[in-house]
């Protein structure tokens, strides 16, 4: 069976970004850059205040007890003339630095009398100013290409004046959920063989999430006709396939026949990992088919796993950056791993990571709070309370 690394590394090979788009900055955020973001003008344009108060020259300080207001500056509204020695200019926080001007005195430290202004002991030694060009240059690479747009990156984007981006285009995913068992929520507790079907809507939000767009969600029993026909349907309208259950090797697991018909060709099946042995990876086409096991928890995890960085790398985004396993220290202890990798879901508490404490793959509730995945290498000794482990954000 193949590792956790080797599976990631097939995917990545097999799968090349879809095309480009150019939108509305306002449209961009849950986007991948399709090209690298540069700024129109320095930032900021000129040197400005960082504080409301009265910007003055150093060497009119100490000679005279006040000095003559001649002007103001609002952001927007910069004061147009030269600041002479003996004066100063009322200034806002924004506003671009007087010519002539080299401080800035708080607002907290003046005294304000008609116009003239005096000032008490204490403002110095900070000059109060933020120089142009101190955040950026014109020209400078502000985000680059494959950077997925979060709400918080869609400020320094907007700072760099771009008002049209080029983003990858948003992949179409078709989710196919498979199973006899499985009904829409809602309608199981009135049947005493059904299960509601909780994966597919879960794939269905975290493909929303990593920037696809889900175009067909379908459940199915399991039958190959029917399979095969949504299989080939899926193929024929999306841009990736995600198939949840029937990826065993009993009769009635038919995840990978479904695909017979499209000639997909199976790129790996049965990985060395605990959750997720039955993950499966294909191309129709060139198009990727995604299978995950139809235990959801299992699934849930696998699609954390698997789905985003598939997600990615269709968007021209790095895998790896989806996969950003960081250090992470342990608020209790941690049983031993078998010979698969491990992939433990955990709570994150002010002391740590604690494993929740039920991790067979049936048991859903635990996702409830679980919010990392620590990842056990084969064969690992036992961890102690306050070991580091290696962990990735749920």
């Amino acid at each position: 069976m193949l590792s956790f690394d080797e599976a990631i590394a097939l995917m990545a090979e097999n799968v090349r970004p879809l095309g480009t788009e150019s939108i509305p900055l306002e449209q961009s955020a849950g986007r991948f850059l399709a090209e690298d973001l540069r700024a129109r003008s320095d930032a900021p344009r000129s040197d400005v205040s960082v504080m409301d108060g009265y910007a003055v020259r150093l060497d009119s300080l100490g000679e005279t007890d006040s000095l003559e207001v001649v002007g103001e500056a609002r952001p927007g509204a910069p004061f147009e003339g030269s600041l002479g020695k003996g004066e100063a200019i009322r200034i806002f926080t924004g506003a671009a630095i007087p010519s002539g001007a080299d401080c800035v005195i708080m607002q907290e430290y003046t005294r304000a009398e008609g116009n003239a202004v005096s000032f008490s002991p204490g403002h110095r030694p900070e000059r109060h100013i933020r120089t142009a060009g101190s955040d950026f240059r014109t020209d400078d690479v502000i985000l680059e290409s494959g950077t997925y747009l979060t709400p918080s990156i869609i400020v320094p984007a907007s700072a760099a004046d771009q008002a049209i981006v080029m983003v990858a285009r948003r992949p179409k995913i078709a989710i196919i959920a498979t199973g006899d068992e499985l009904v829409s929520p809602g309608k199981a507790f009135a049947i005493d063989s059904a299960v509601p079907d909780s994966i597919s809507y879960a794939v269905a939000s975290l493909c929303k999430v990593g920037g696809a767009q889900v175009i067909s969600r379908v459940r199915s029993p399991d039958e190959l006709a029917e399979l095969t026909k949504h299989a080939c349907e899926a193929v024929a309208m999306a841009d990736c396939i995600v198939v949840t259950g029937g990826a065993s090797v009993g009769e009635r697991d038919l995840a990978r026949p479904m695909f017979a018909d499209t000639g997909m060709d199976l790129i790996f099946s049965m990985l060395a990992i605990k959750p997720g042995r039955p993950v499966w990876f294909g191309l129709a086409g060139a198009k990727p088919v995604l299978g995950l096991p139809g235990n959801p928890t299992s699934a849930m995890v696998t699609a954390r796993l698997f789905l985003r960085p598939l997600l990615a790398r269709l968007q021209g985004g790095p895998v790896e950056k989806e996969l950003n396993f960081v250090p992470v220290r342990l608020a209790s202890p941690l049983q031993s791993s078998g010979k698969r990798e491990t992939f433990v879901r955990a709570s994150s508490t002010a002391e740590g990571l604690v494993p929740v404490g039920n991790q067979q793959s049936g048991a859903q509730s635990p996702l409830a709070v679980a919010d990392w995945l620590i990842r056990i290498p084969p064969g690992s000794n036992a961890y102690t309370a306050g070991a580091f482990v290696k962990a990735l954000a749920l």
